[in-house]
């Protein structure tokens, strides 16, 4: 196996593992019960923006030999001078601001299930822009595997109990949220699969390219900040709120940044859509063995082997048939 292949499915792995550690560390620090106000989210997207931008810097710093003459000459050189280049990045920045904004908007006129199955449409977007902006030819046990990984997710997510915890919504609301989530959906797949194509175009460093999206992402963070929290950051700061939980969610925010870049260098954004699938089942059992607030059914199980199938099945690669030529000599 090469270091590209190994390096592909380890980033995998680890993001699996991020994913599933934000989803749960998140969600606590989100119902926990404290005293005082809770740590504003729009605070914590934008000091993860920050921190995400540090640590790139010091990964440009160790492979400038750790000289800063030589990685101020390598930032001034790919960023400053090549404005075109770095202007690009703003793009796909701007659209992950906006498809953030658009999916509060879902979950305020949804019910948390609906957003969730229908969400899981990104997977397929994301793979229609891989076929046509990246020219990516799919095999037919790859799409199979979409079609299975898309049932896999639905029968995942289902509601435990249809009728707990359901909200009253009109019919103009649902459709503000269905139309909110459907267009994530496009911005998600647009954003993933534009980055992509810039990474594999590019000889730039992929830390120095996500200085560059951070700086904008930080930008745009800030603006949503003030449009949305200003009065409850001047009343009581930007860090209102803030523990050590808060901070390990922070730096889980930014480290998912730097693995999901690694993943779309060295394998792409489908395989992307698998990973953070697999991080789904795996938020389920630990919320089952762990948290005890989770009661696997029959539905989830049947999702469970569905995912797992459609992973293996998308990475499986057809191997040619040997044929033994045999040399008659006359």
């Amino acid at each position: 196996m090469s270091h590209s292949s190994r390096l592909k499915y380890v980033s995998l792995g680890v993001l699996v593992v991020q994913t599933t550690s934000l989803v749960l560390t998140m969600r606590y620090s989100r119902t926990l019960k404290e005293h005082g106000p809770r740590y504003l989210a729009s605070s914590a997207v934008v000091s993860a923006e920050v921190l995400k931008v540090l640590t790139c810097i010091l990964l440009v710093f160790r492979e400038s030999r750790f000289s800063v003459q030589a990685m101020n000459e390598l930032l001034k050189e790919e960023i400053v001078n090549k404005p075109l280049e770095t202007i690009k990045l703003a793009i796909p920045a701007g659209i992950y601001t906006l498809q953030n904004n658009l999916l509060y908007v879902a979950l305020s006129n949804l019910d948390g299930a609906t957003y969730q199955v229908t969400y899981q449409l990104k997977i397929l977007t994301t793979t229609l822009f891989s076929v046509v902006m990246l020219g990516k030819k799919l095999s037919f046990h790859q799409w199979l595997s979409l079609s299975f990984l898309m049932v896999g997710v639905t029968l995942v997510q289902l509601p435990q109990d249809p009728q707990a915890e359901q909200k009253v919504l009109s019919a103009g609301s649902q459709f503000v949220g269905l139309i909110a989530v459907l267009t994530a959906c496009v911005s998600s797949g647009f954003a993933g699969v534009y980055f992509e194509k810039i990474l594999k175009e590019t000889k730039q460093s992929v830390w120095v390219r996500n200085i560059q999206l951070g700086v904008f992402g930080f930008i745009f963070a800030l603006a949503g900040m003030i449009i949305y929290d200003g009065e409850q950051v001047q009343e009581s700061g930007i860090f209102q709120g803030y523990n050590t939980l808060t901070c390990i969610v922070v730096v889980l925010q930014a480290l998912g940044g730097l693995i999901i870049a690694v993943v779309i260098k060295y394998a792409d954004n489908i395989l992307k859509g698998f990973a953070t699938s697999m991080s789904i089942i795996a938020s389920a059992v630990i919320s089952y063995f762990l948290l005890e607030d989770f009661n696997p059914t029959g539905a989830f199980f049947s999702g469970a082997v569905l995912v797992i199938v459609a992973t293996f099945l998308y990475s499986y690669q057809c191997k040619p048939a040997t044929v033994s030529i045999i040399k008659i000599e006359t």
